[in-house]
């Protein structure tokens, strides 16, 4: 799996429902260094 194409596929679906980073951490429980890590394909 390509880790980058997915980080730009979940910042494009957040950003289409017009989340923040820390909103959609918040729906996993998770941090939003997290999702920052995720959509920078780490």
């Amino acid at each position: 799996m390509d880790l980058v194409k997915m980080g730009k596929f979940i910042a494009t679906k957040r950003k289409e429902k017009k989340l923040t980073q820390k909103e959609l951490a918040d729906m996993f429980n998770i941090g939003d260094k997290a999702v920052s890590k995720w959509e920078r394909g780490l």
